[in-house]
């Protein structure tokens, strides 16, 4: 299992925008081949950042993911509203805790 974390600093008269985005595409998202699970978070300090921590079966499901017609649409609407350059991590999980 890979780990995908992914953070977002969008402009503040974008937030709005971002999270229509979202909430249109997350259930496409988390339905796609190969994710096994999403969630967005919302900094409690900075409004303006978000990240997005999703599950993925092996590298060559995300990059099938990242190639795929869906996600340049989705990241082509998004990439615009961005007030930073985002950043993005593949990890793997060691430890869980319940």
């Amino acid at each position: 299992m890979l780990v995908r974390i992914v953070k977002l600093t969008f402009k503040k008269e974008n937030i709005s925008s971002f999270e229509q985005i979202f909430e249109a595409t997350k259930q496409d998202i988390r339905n796609f081949e190969g994710c096994t699970f999403l969630e967005l978070y919302r900094d409690n300090e900075n409004p303006k950042i978000f990240f997005t921590y999703s599950y993925w079966e092996n590298e060559n499901a995300l990059e099938n993911y990242r190639n795929s017609d869906f996600f340049k649409q989705v990241w082509s609407t998004t990439k615009v509203l961005f007030e930073e350059k985002p950043e993005a991590w593949s990890v793997s999980k060691l430890h869980t805790l319940t």
